[in-house]
């Protein structure tokens, strides 16, 4: 399963910064593989993993934001292998013939 999701903190200023370096910590020492870009993160596992890694994520927001607001996407395909964080983009890149950008 992929999971892409970001987590917005709502009133603690303009900076972002703080907020998402704790996330992608979590993030980087949960051991699931992952993407992030600048607008959010990627993460591949099983339902509970991902979710209770999102879960840490939202809890480690709130300690310094009075309210958050989050966008999860979910990309559920029971049966495919492991991996789609970077097989799926490597489908598209042959399609297209070239290496995309990233």
């Amino acid at each position: 399963m992929l999971v892409e999701f970001s987590i917005i903190p709502i009133g603690t200023g303009e900076s972002l910064g703080d907020a998402i370096a704790g996330v992608l910590k979590l993030v980087d020492e949960s051991m699931l593989p992952y993407k992030a870009n600048a607008m959010g993160t990627v993460i591949e596992g099983s339902w509970d993993d991902c979710m209770g890694l999102i879960k840490k994520c939202h809890e480690e927001v709130m300690k310094t934001a009075p309210r958050l607001v989050s966008n999860i996407s979910i990309d559920l395909r029971p049966g495919k292998p492991q991996d789609r964080l970077n097989e799926k983009l490597k489908s598209i890149e042959k399609r297209l013939g070239k290496k995309l950008k990233g």
